[in-house]
């Protein structure tokens, strides 16, 4: 049986080109992409889900939108170098194409946090990920409540989008608190573990949690946020990181009867929390 009908919106599953319109290396190993579609269709996505990001004859990886759905146009991707094809990306500058299929997976619920105060706990890499929801709540200020951002880094040196973090120390519409795990020359903030930051500032019980990071923290920022009376459903943490081919295929993401890059890469902890493997 034969279909007529007709649609504008592009295949997400087929990959699109699109130009590199700025390329900043900000670390030593992770590279700010800021990119058009090249066929004039903007990309739709909600804060939180992945694409997949391709060069030709090196392969394809997940990576999360790194800006908010409310800056039209263009939109922002962060890679790290750690392997092949990270590595053959890193190597393209303003003016050459990747190519992207997506949006791919469930990002975070925006209807969940409208009206309740919002918390992100973002360490690392993790703010990637977490400044495209950072973003979209700055932008539509008088959806939310009270609105703090933790963020946490090895050092000053491995601290990412420096041009936001400077707006944020002085915004009136975010409380920011940042710690490095060990300071520099020079550094006068905060030394010290991501959960060191959680006594400087006062959190609403109501509140709606989001985190992002290595392992190891999630264990650490859940027994704060225990302490705080917070339920677990009101706590989502994104798992990009285990991510590999965004269909829910190649089982990389599996954890027993979820895919991360299906059912995720945002959860309610309360919904993953019975699962090792997810913080390991």
């Amino acid at each position: 049986m034969s279909c007529d009908c007709h649609t504008d919106f592009p295949n997400i599953f087929l990959p699109r080109e699109a130009e590199i319109v700025r390329a900043d290396q900000v670390t030593a190993s992770e590279k700010h992409f800021t990119l058009k579609m090249k066929d004039g269709k903007p990309m739709e996505y909600n804060p939180g889900q992945i694409l997949e990001v391709s060069v030709h004859g090196f392969g394809e990886i997940p990576i999360g939108f790194a800006s908010s759905p409310t800056r039209k146009n263009t939109f922002d991707i962060v890679i790290r170098t750690v392997g092949r094809v990270s590595t053959a990306i890193n190597k393209l500058g303003k003016g050459d194409s990747l190519f992207v299929r997506g949006p791919l997976g469930t990002g975070f619920s925006l209807e969940k946090l409208r009206g309740h105060p919002i918390l992100i706990v973002a360490g690392g890499i993790g703010l990637c990920p977490t400044r495209s929801l950072i973003q979209y709540v700055l932008d539509r200020r008088d959806e939310f409540k009270s609105f703090k951002l933790f963020f946490g880094s090895k050092s000053p040196k491995d601290q990412l989008f420096l041009d936001d973090l400077a707006q944020w120390r002085g915004s009136e519409h975010v409380e920011y608190l940042e710690t490095v795990d060990k300071g520099e020359e020079g550094w006068k903030g905060n030394v010290g573990v991501i959960t060191t930051l959680f006594a400087k500032t006062k959190i609403d019980p109501d509140t709606r949690v989001i985190v992002c990071g290595p392992p190891i923290m999630y264990k650490f920022v859940m027994r704060e946020l225990d302490k705080l009376g917070i339920p677990h459903d009101n706590v989502y943490v994104d798992l990009e990181r285990r991510m590999k081919c965004g269909l829910g295929k190649c089982g990389h993401c599996q954890m027993n009867d979820k895919y991360v890059c299906f059912d995720g890469p945002v959860f309610s902890f309360k919904d993953i929390e019975h699962l090792e493997e997810a913080f390991s």
